[in-house]
């Protein structure tokens, strides 16, 4: 079990889907589900939407994990040859300096390439280290022998072409797992494992459960559309954010009391809560500062659900991120809990009061 999640998010890590060019990492992960013998639907965005059927069809859940990760596209091609880039998602340009990097060009040709500081030789530059590091200063070298903007334009590189990051995927034998690419393709693998034990088992759901894979969430409108007037509860499965000040740790499930959007709906966290405590999960309440998902991005596109948001704790975020097995096995436990728990929260919860309570009896 152990090496088949972590098998899966490595060959998930290892697909290059930056937002707006997320299709190979879709196909993936439709290709998986429908070999399981799940019907799928693409949405008009390039979403995935993957329905398993419950007992009740009326009040239904949305479960959304995303696929497309940081990237950045081509800005200028510059006359030594070089690459001026522009970012796509939240975060600044000293989290790659030095970072390998794919080009990929309209027709598909794929590129190599190091993103680095156009100052970076400590022994022609002094001082560099005061170079700020912006679109200014920060440029892709190309692993081509070109040094004009001809001959680079003439490898079919253009401006708007998707620049793909080194995922840099290791597994450790200490249970550690460390990708650039941790947010969110564990979340998309863990719910890939949980639909492989679905079928496997035959479970029957109490919930009709819509499984969501966006591709635009680290752009702020992944799982914003698209979202059936039967939903009642949406679940946002993505990472708990690690940091000084901050309660979630590697080993745990991070479940998110509030973010950037504001407080997540005060029931709903206080169910994921009574699921760890009663399942023996162990977990995190945290309060993530600079964050918003997919669930608070529902929210602001008008739709009437009950949002809430955990996930795998994972260190240095939207940087060289990394978790551990332990934490990831949290997650996989309160998401297969929460999804064979009812919606009726106080009839679920008063059913379990009242069968610990039977137990305790018949053996005392």
């Amino acid at each position: 079990m152990e090496s088949k999640i972590l098998e899966l998010i490595q060959n998930l890590t290892n697909i290059n889907s930056p937002s707006g060019n997320a299709y190979k990492a879709i196909s993936y992960v439709k290709q998986k589900v429908e070999h399981l013998g799940y019907s799928t639907q693409l949405t008009n965005k390039g979403a995935l939407i993957i329905t398993v059927e419950g007992e009740d069809n009326e009040r239904q859940r949305c479960i959304t994990a995303h696929v497309d990760t940081l990237g950045a596209m081509v800005k200028e091609i510059k006359e030594d040859g070089r690459l001026t880039i522009d970012l796509i998602g939240g975060f600044k340009y000293n989290a790659i300096e030095g970072e390998y990097c794919q080009i990929e060009t309209d027709s598909g040709e794929t590129y190599t390439g190091t993103i680095c500081l156009h100052e970076t030789s400590v022994h022609v530059y002094r001082e560099n280290e005061k170079i700020p590091r912006d679109i200014e200063h920060m440029e892709v070298r190309i692993d081509e022998k070109t040094t004009s903007k001809q001959e680079t334009e003439g490898l079919g590189i253009e401006v708007g072409n998707f620049i793909s990051f080194n995922p840099r995927t290791e597994i450790t034998s200490s249970g550690f797992i460390k990708s650039r690419h941790l947010d969110d393709k564990a979340s998309v693998a863990m719910i890939l494992d949980l639909l492989e034990r679905i079928k496997n088992e035959q479970i029957k759901l109490p919930h009709t459960i819509q499984f969501y894979i966006s591709n635009n969430e680290e752009i702020g409108y992944g799982a914003n559309a698209s979202i059936s007037n039967k939903i009642v509860e949406f679940i946002a499965f993505d990472m708990g954010a690690l940091g000084e000040g901050q309660s979630s740790d590697e080993y745990t499930v991070s479940i998110c009391a509030k973010d950037a959007s504001g407080p997540y709906h005060k029931e709903l966290k206080t169910h994921l809560v009574n699921l760890c405590k009663f399942n023996h999960i162990p977990y995190k309440i945290d309060i993530y500062p600079y964050y918003t998902s997919d669930a608070s991005a529902a929210l602001k596109a008008g739709a009437d659900i009950k949002h809430g948001l955990f996930g795998a704790g994972i260190e240095s975020s939207h940087a060289l991120e990394r978790t551990h097995i332990d934490s990831i096995h949290a997650a996989q436990n309160l998401l297969y809990a929460y999804c064979l728990s009812s919606i009726n929260w106080n009839k679920y919860w008063q059913g379990r009061f009242i069968y610990v309570l039977y137990w305790i009896i018949i053996t005392f």
